[in-house]
């Protein structure tokens, strides 16, 4: 996508569905300037060239109090309002746009409904399961699986603030999210398809020392994972991914490649399109005899190599995990890279 002038003339060369929705708060300058939109919550825009964000409620009043749950839950209604604002952006106030650089980003979806994560991934399951001195397990080709995980405790990129009892051996998972954007309740593989809002890039932080003990019991995961799951940096919606979106008879397939660095040192490579199981697939299960509703996220799970557990189990990295100071970039072609910094906070 791509704007001669933002705030300025020339023709609007933007497809109107093609979005990369975020979530962010301006500076202190800009909101102590911006009247009626001067409050800490959450701002709703879109990603518009390389680096320039436009803020819907600022070209629009009719999004004052819109954030991107309610643009989630009324996309009938809100989208095509949404893109016309895109389509017209070399018409829209200046003001209506900011630097990257001058705001801070959140995860675009701050508040999910909720957070299934699935296990999608053959080659993550097996050299994961091989490194324990395990079997692949059958049933793994059987369904779909996934886990709950705390939706209240989602972060966007920036900062991942952890106590040092998650400290000791802190891991990251490089994953793809979709969110659901209509109503479903036993869906056709189509039907899942078609409920998805968007896609982005997911980090399942995982704290393995408390994993695996408690998962000795035999349930879970639970502590070793429910102090944060980043999302970010975008919502990207499926009409800006069509040419990576491929039908095939399990439902559409995401071509993205995946990668991760940890301190700008490549560790990960994969691609989306490795899942075993698709996104459709596992919405189908997960609305087994359950209605899901918009704005619930749907994990892919970890891609191969995507995580230290696997890479330090396969003798690539030597007994490696995150600590302070560490930079995590996770990206996805197309859907952008998520970056957090992990920083020891005592009072976690």
């Amino acid at each position: 996508m791509t704007l001669r002038a933002y705030g300025g003339p020339g023709p609007a060369a933007i497809n109107s569905r093609r979005m990369r929705l975020i979530s962010f708060l301006p500076s202190e300058a800009d909101a102590a300037t911006s009247g009626i939109f001067a409050s800490p919550r959450p701002r709703l825009g879109a990603v518009v060239g390389e680096d320039r964000i436009l803020e819907f409620a600022r070209a629009d009043a009719r999004f004052a109090k819109v954030g991107m749950l309610d643009l989630v839950e009324r996309a009938e209604e809100l989208l095509p309002k949404a893109g016309a604002l895109l389509g017209m952006a070399s018409e829209v106030p200046r003001e209506a746009f900011h630097s990257e650089q001058a705001v801070t980003l959140l995860a675009p979806l701050p508040r999910p409904v909720s957070i299934r994560d699935g296990y999608a991934f053959r080659q993550h399951v097996e050299t994961a399961r091989r490194n324990r001195g395990l079997g692949m397990i059958p049933e793994f080709d059987a369904f779909p699986v996934f886990y709950f995980t705390n939706a209240l405790a989602v972060i966007g990129p920036g900062e991942l603030r952890v106590g040092r009892g998650r400290l000791e051996k802190l891991d990251f998972e490089l994953e793809a999210f979709c969110v659901i954007g209509k109503r479903i309740t036993n869906p056709t593989l189509a039907e899942a398809d078609d409920a998805i809002f968007g896609y982005g890039v997911l980090n399942d932080f995982s704290a393995r020392a408390l994993q695996t003990e408690e998962m000795k019991l035999n349930l879970g995961p639970a502590k070793g994972k429910d102090f944060a799951t980043g999302l970010g940096p975008w919502l990207v919606t499926k009409d800006e991914l069509k040419d990576r979106l491929k039908p095939s008879p399990k439902g559409n397939v995401l071509h993205a490649r995946m990668s991760a660095t940890v301190n700008h040192v490549p560790v990960s490579d994969g691609d989306v399109s490795q899942m075993r199981w698709t996104f459709a697939e596992i919405i189908q299960r997960a609305a087994d005899g359950v209605t899901l509703e918009p704005g619930e996220v749907i994990g892919s799970g970890t891609v191969g190599t995507g995580c230290f557990l696997e890479l330090n189990g396969s003798k690539i990295t030597h007994d490696q995990w995150l600590k302070p100071g560490d930079v995590v970039s996770l990206t996805i072609d197309g859907l952008g890279t998520l970056t957090n910094t992990i920083v020891e906070d005592p009072s976690k």
